[in-house]
């Protein structure tokens, strides 16, 4: 084992030991449900605020955003403002009036009007399946991270060390150890990103001019009429070279073009129907406290994808394209090359510290949706017994995190960021019409919003499955191969299907509301509207 490996090993260590000792502290206050879902309701809005920008700022954020910048410029720089403009979206709709509809999951929001277990059953699995797609993209991040680090330590086994932490974390310390976790790698991540940053315009003497004028002689490539790049050749059409600060890098032709439109909008809207993220404001103790952290929240994503551009274009021109082997791992890359092996080890724990801390959330929204809506609400009949719950809550966090480890292996290849733009896709068109819908429109109802959820979630995913992302012809032997599961020619030429699945999903969500009728849902619609939009608070 060279210094390197030992270095990054220590810093690994450093971050599991604090976690887990979090953990065993939260283990001992964590008994009831409320505790295990919420931590009790007693987290300020300041502490949420910093846990909520943890959740957010994944491995998504840190390796994918800053590879894809590296490698397409402008284009991939869209990535980073798509996830910055989306969470406006949730300070603006939904913050507030989830706080005050719900209890612990997003089918609590929906059930408090349409008060049917069709709609609990149906909101949890679509929570599930958020949550697993969600935590895929970042099991690879952690993948690719560990594996460039310690080359001796294989792919595999760097996932199912991530897994089993993850599962720990949840089924010992809750939602109050996920909290502390998230807070303290919130405020790490935070402040590697500065120093990185820093030291990447300490190489142009603090200069933006001086930057942007380097960025501005990085040459990128791509082929017209579908062709794939492939050693500096097209496979059909032909080769296009331009600056990285111009668009159409990855964005180009029409199709690329349609492809933009469907990812802004799936990251517009996707934030608002992700459930670890809205279960967080279930763990403040008022609807001002949610509000509070929303806002902290806002200000230190705001920062951090603002920062994104200095690590992405920092490692297309300090580092090099030709360099960079896998997009994920553009950021560790660039900390070595301004910051020696040290540095590279301590980015790299923080890195690792926000996949652990998002993956606990993920898993802990997942478990919470299966034990509370369908095992408790559906199975049980509402029949409450806390002790059960949160022991079947602590079996579904271990079954989803066997599942998320031999998903991750399947898919290492592909771009950690990418990933959860497909996560964000499925999580606006099955979640969020129908979080929407029944907040502010009295005429939707249970047929609306069963009918919007099973379509926005079947279209998105089987518009994923026959896509580009999952279906590919290239060559064997490419790096490639091993992202598409399925080797045969896309079926949907989109890479994205939010331009499809959300429009269909508010679409039939409309039809099946009007063509249907439900006078208790219309009802339940003046006693909602007053919690939601007049600040009461639910009873909880």
């Amino acid at each position: 084992m060279n210094a390197k490996e030992l270095q990054t090993l220590i810093m690994f260590g450093v971050i599991v030991l604090i976690t887990l000792v979090i953990t065993f502290w939260a283990s001992r206050r964590t008994r009831t449900t409320t505790e295990f879902y919420a931590a009790g309701r007693r987290i300020s809005g300041f502490q949420n605020g910093l846990a909520v920008a943890g959740d957010y700022m994944s491995a998504a954020s840190f390796l994918g955003i800053a590879g894809l910048i590296a490698f397409f410029g402008y284009d991939g720089f869209m990535y980073s403002v798509g996830f910055l403009v989306a969470y406006l979206t949730v300070l603006f709709l939904v913050a507030e009036p989830l706080r005050n509809t719900g209890k612990f999951t997003m089918a609590d929001v929906l059930t408090f009007r349409l008060r049917n277990r069709s709609v609990r059953t149906v909101a949890a699995i679509s929570t599930l399946v958020v949550t697993l797609i969600y935590m895929i993209a970042q099991m690879v991040g952690a993948g690719s991270l560990v594996s460039l680090l310690i080359p001796s330590l294989d792919y595999n086994w760097a996932i199912i060390i991530v897994g089993v932490l993850m599962i720990v974390y949840v089924i010992f310390g809750g939602m109050l150890a996920t909290t502390w976790v998230q807070i303290i790698k919130a405020l790490l991540l935070i402040g590697g990103t500065i120093v990185l940053s820093f030291l990447v315009l300490s190489h142009y003497g603090f200069s933006l001019g001086n930057f942007f004028d380097a960025i501005h002689g990085v040459v990128g490539k791509y082929c017209t009429n579908g062709g794939v790049l492939k050693d500096g050749q097209c496979t059909a059409g032909s080769l296009v070279t331009q600056n990285y600060l111009m668009p159409g890098l990855r964005y180009h032709g029409t199709y690329g073009q349609l492809d933009l439109i469907s990812l802004g909008l799936a990251l517009v809207l996707g934030t608002a129907g992700l459930p670890h993220i809205l279960m967080r404001f279930y763990t403040v103790p008022t609807a001002r406290s949610a509000r509070s952290s929303v806002v902290w929240a806002t200000v230190i994503i705001g920062v951090f994808y603002i920062l994104t551009t200095f690590l992405g274009f920092g490692a297309a021109t300090l580092v090099g394209k030709a360099h960079i082997a896998n997009q994920n791992l553009a950021a560790p890359l660039l900390a070595e090359a301004v910051g020696g092996t040290l540095f590279l080890a301590f980015i790299a724990a923080v890195a690792f510290a926000t996949i652990l801390a998002v993956v606990a959330g993920l898993t802990i929204a997942g478990s919470s949706a299966f034990a509370h809506d369908i095992w408790l609400n559906v199975i049980k009949g509402g029949r409450e017994d806390e002790r059960e719950q949160v022991l079947v809550a602590k079996i579904t966090a271990a079954v989803i995190g066997v599942l998320a480890i031999i998903l991750a292996i399947a898919l290492r290849y592909s771009n950690v960021a990418f990933l959860v733009g497909l996560a964000f896709a499925v999580a606006a068109s099955a979640n969020v019409p129908s979080i929407i819908l029944s907040l502010f429109w009295r005429r939707f109802n249970t047929a609306g919003m069963v009918a919007s959820m099973l379509v926005g979630l079947i279209s998105s995913v089987l518009l994923i499955i026959i896509s580009p992302a999952i279906m590919g012809i290239d060559p064997p032997g490419t790096a490639a191969t091993a992202a598409h599961l399925i080797q045969a020619k896309a079926l949907f030429p989109l890479e994205n299907p939010g331009l499809i699945s959300i429009p269909l999903s508010f679409i039939v969500a409309i039809v099946a509301s009007l063509a249907t009728r439900d006078a208790s849902a219309v009802e339940t619609f003046s006693e909602t509207n007053v919690r939601a939009n007049l600040g009461i608070d639910a009873e909880v």
